[in-house]
């Protein structure tokens, strides 16, 4: 590309902030147009900081998908509202999203709160339009239109793709001229090691959601591109009795069997190879006290 092409780029960051289950990751993979994020019902499933790239033109739009943001009670949760704020503080534009069938509860009454110590431009995004009439709608912006004040509204349907099309033209718009920070063909901003223990997370909890409470995580401890093009990837899923082991095992190994499998089948799609994936399941007690297991997913540690 020439110097004068190069002048021309424009470059950006973008931060999806909400309540839990808002709808971000949905959102952010709808418009990177490729997994970046894991997406269950299972809420608070988004733990760190993850970005995925959007190449429009001469722009580059980095999207920053945050943990949801609630009031936090154990030390995990402590570090996953920190990460959110502070990927929100970094944004050239923040995004407020809302569930509309969840309307402005108090998780979103908090973040309406935190909006005002926020420097970028600022737009509120209603998801899940499809399952809400007019009139609630017309209501719902009003209502959060007395609490703070936005450059824009958007109605989206994240998972079907309305009005979505419209969102992506504004923020490229937005994008301040500058280079890019990433190459025009890399779409997303996270170490394979970790995407691919957060995809095995979500296998997790899509399988055992009703089963398995929340105090668990997943790294991936050794990665080896072997001779023949295949990848050997080993897995850890950490979990903190017993009993959870046992859950995570299933009778005669059978979940642990069934979560291997859609993991892999997933990582050999994404990576284009064929992967040999061994998960192993371990007891940590209070692993959520632990500094380590913290930079593993990608947080931060408080320190208290």
């Amino acid at each position: 590309m020439s110097n004068t092409d190069r002048s021309q780029r424009r470059c950006g960051f973008v931060t999806l902030i909400g309540a839990p289950n808002a709808g971000k990751s949905t959102l952010t993979n709808r418009l990177v147009g490729t997994k970046v994020s894991i997406v269950t019902h299972k809420v608070q499933t988004t733990r760190a900081r993850l970005r995925g790239i959007l190449m429009v033109g001469d722009a580059q739009v980095v999207l920053v998908d945050t943990p949801g943001i609630f009031a936090p009670r154990r030390r995990l949760d402590r570090a996953m509202v920190d990460a959110a704020w502070s990927g929100a503080r970094e944004g050239d534009v923040v995004l407020f999203m809302v569930d509309v069938e969840r309307g402005l509860n108090k998780d979103a009454e908090r973040i309406l709160k935190g909006l005002g110590t926020l420097n970028g431009i600022k737009a509120l995004i209603l998801n899940k339009i499809d399952r809400s009439g007019k009139d609630k709608l017309l209501e719902l912006t009003a209502q959060i239109g007395e609490l703070a004040q936005f450059d824009q509204t958007f109605m989206i349907s994240a998972l079907r793709g309305h009005g979505v099309e419209d969102l992506k033209n504004y923020l490229v718009e937005r994008m301040p001229l500058g280079p890019w920070h990433f190459p025009d063909d890399q779409l997303v901003d996270a170490p394979m090691m970790l995407t691919a223990a957060e995809i095995t997370r979500e296998k997790i909890y899509l399988r055992l959601h009703q089963e398995l409470p929340y105090a668990s995580t997943v790294e991936t401890t050794s990665w080896k591109n072997l001779d023949n093009g295949s990848v050997r990837i080993e897995q850890t899923i950490f979990v903190e009795r017993d009993s959870q082991k046992m859950i995570v095992l299933g009778k005669g190994g059978r979940s642990i069997k069934a979560i291997s499998q859609e993991s892999r089948h997933e990582l050999s799609e994404i990576l284009d190879v064929t992967v040999h994936l061994f998960l192993f399941v371990k007891v940590r007690e209070n692993w959520g006290d632990d500094p380590e297991r913290y930079r593993g997913i990608g947080l931060d540690f408080p320190k208290n």
